[in-house]
């Protein structure tokens, strides 16, 4: 698995007469993980649907590249195909359903006409080990599962396309810290790698944690992207809404719209 750049450049995109982006930009190194952040209604949503295929090409202004290789995604299909992979806040698993079938779902391997078992756990091992996660039992219910573990799962899914840029989405919201630990930790050695990752939450301190660099979306446009390391939570949320705060009005997260 190799990473990717992605750049996405003069976004404009608009409602009806609302202007949800205007002239966004982000750029994200291959192998880092990007923060982006941005209060509600900022155009993060929007900055990622296109980059989804949900809002398709033509439907905005702009221009989005993989190793500067323009894109031209009419739906979520061509981003898989793209190599970019986008894991929703709400799990798209199916909890009655066992580890390896939704691995597999869909693409399940059969024979004379019929899902051949074998085939698919043993295809669903082979999978998970590749990530790292070959303890995960792939005969067990996705249901009987902690919601890491479930997180997991979702990420090694989208990503077995070879998917070369992850975009995360409030990945921690139900998560208890030790597992948020467990995903940061798994998260920073797959972009060890080589995989790309925009990661959106609304904690902080996750964002400061886990990033390298983190972009700011303000009114539809880009503020600026700063270097983590070189920043503070005090210059993100300035950056976010355009003046100081007082300390006790300061917001703790970033929303994630």
């Amino acid at each position: 698995m190799s990473g990717a750049r992605l750049s996405m450049r003069g976004i404009r995109k608009r409602f009806g007469g609302v202007v949800a982006l205007d002239g966004a930009e982000l750029e994200a190194r291959a192998g880092e993980i990007l923060g982006l952040c941005g209060e509600n209604g900022a155009g993060k949503s929007t900055l990622l649907k296109i980059l989804a295929g949900v809002h398709p090409h033509g439907s905005f202004d702009g221009d989005v590249r993989v190793d500067g290789v323009p894109l031209a995604l009419r739906s979520t299909a061509d981003a898989r195909k793209a190599g970019v992979a986008i894991v929703h806040q709400e799990l798209m698993l199916v909890p009655e359903m066992t580890v390896a079938e939704n691995l597999l779902l869909g693409r399940e391997p059969r024979r004379f006409g019929f899902v051949d078992d074998a085939a698919l756990e043993a295809h669903a091992r082979a999978l998970l080990a590749r990530f790292g996660e070959d303890g995960i039992d792939v005969r067990a219910p996705v249901a009987s599962l902690g919601i890491g573990v479930q997180q997991i799962v979702e990420i090694v899914r989208a990503l077995q396309d070879d998917a070369r840029v992850l975009v995360l989405d409030e990945p921690t919201a139900a998560l208890t810290g030790d597992e948020a630990a467990r995903l940061f930790d798994w998260l920073r050695g797959l972009c060890a790698r080589g995989t790309t990752c925009i990661y959106v939450s609304h904690r902080m301190d996750e964002v400061f944690a886990l990033c390298h660099r983190i972009t700011v979306l303000r009114d539809g446009r880009t503020v600026g992207t700063v270097e983590t390391a070189r920043s503070s939570g005090q210059e993100i949320v300035r950056m976010m809404v355009g003046r100081d705060l007082p300390v006790d009005s300061r917001p703790s997260a970033v929303d994630s719209t």
